[in-house]
């Protein structure tokens, strides 16, 4: 059985994975996505293949591509996978839950806390030489605790985040599709934006959530409020994030991940108030080699014939 991986892969797993019998591992050997010409080549006899969410696998390239049987996505999200057409042509997917959702509410946090407390910009200061003494009214930020998070998108993630509101505490509002049994406030999007002081998205990027956050809804939030963004980045208008913050309708933004990856909306950058990381969310050693741990076991799963254990069903209508 041949199995295509579109990227190298910290830790061990895959070392194991290529000593079973019988598997023929095939690792691109660049340190970038993959194009889809290299995707087309490595599918086009590989039963398995691992992929990246920065590989983009649509109905043409499972086309070209006659012989998977499983697709291991390195990643929590599938929105680079069309399920509907893996589903119509016997394709299993799978994804890697659980195991990175205390490294990304560990970065969300940390995103959070370096808006609202200007990190990045005294860093900055400090490292030009403009760092002079101490001063009362040096870089001021936001106070965090005792002030209210808004968390939308309730999944692992976004649970995770809301517990840790508990040691700031702070008030927790949600939104979800449907209520959860947890100790925090269930509101509509709308009312979270109006009344949160930070308001950080985690749901998933669907047609529904695309642009779910455009300019008619950061207009809702308080201008002193910070956006966090650690979902997917077309959750977001980025242009009317740019113009929302130019305007000073909110106080700021913190992102580690971006509409058009890794492109950046024009004015992004220049904007002080706005922290942006190159898409860090789960970049813990321990949480990365776990995420590789997973989709192998999901293709060990395939291998000694059970259902592989992180299965992705698409959305019914």
């Amino acid at each position: 059985m041949k199995v295509f991986v579109t990227r190298a892969l910290p830790g061990e797993a895959l070392a194991r994975l290529a000593d079973r019998p019988g598997v023929a591992l095939e690792v691109s050997p660049h340190d970038r996505p993959a194009s889809l010409e290299e995707l087309r080549a490595g599918l086009a006899d590989a039963e398995v293949a691992i992929t990246q969410l920065t590989d983009r696998l649509d109905a043409a390239l499972l086309d070209a591509a006659p012989r998977p049987r499983l697709v291991c996505n390195y990643a929590v999200g599938v929105n680079n996978v069309d399920l509907e057409a893996a589903r119509a042509r016997g394709i299993t997917v799978c994804n890697t839950p659980d195991v990175l959702t205390e490294a990304s509410a560990d970065m969300t946090w940390a995103l959070l806390l370096a808006a609202a407390r200007r990190v990045v910009e005294g860093d900055r200061v400090v490292r030009s030489g403009g760092f002079t003494g101490w001063a009362p009214e040096l870089l001021l930020g936001a106070a965090v605790a005792g002030r209210t998070l808004g968390v939308v998108g309730l999944g692992r993630i976004g649970a995770a985040v809301a517990r840790r509101a508990a040691g700031f505490s702070m008030r927790v509002l949600y939104t979800s599709r449907s209520p959860k049994q947890v100790p925090w406030e269930r509101v509509s999007l709308e009312a979270l934006l109006a009344e949160a002081d930070f308001v950080c998205l985690h749901p998933p990027l669907t047609p529904e959530t695309r642009h779910l956050i455009d300019a008619e809804r950061l207009a809702l939030m308080k201008p002193t409020a910070y956006l966090i963004n650690l979902s997917r980045g077309p959750v977001v208008d980025e242009r009317a994030l740019v113009e929302a913050l130019r305007a000073g309708e909110i106080a700021g933004a913190a992102l580690d991940v971006f509409e058009r990856e890794p492109a950046l909306t024009p004015g992004l950058a220049e904007l002080e108030r706005v922290v942006l990381a190159p898409h860090l969310g789960s970049a813990t050693r321990e949480a990365r080699e776990a995420m590789a741990e997973l989709v192998v076991a999901n293709v060990e799963d395939l291998l000694e014939g059970r259902r592989p254990r992180t299965r992705v069903e698409p959305p019914r209508a």
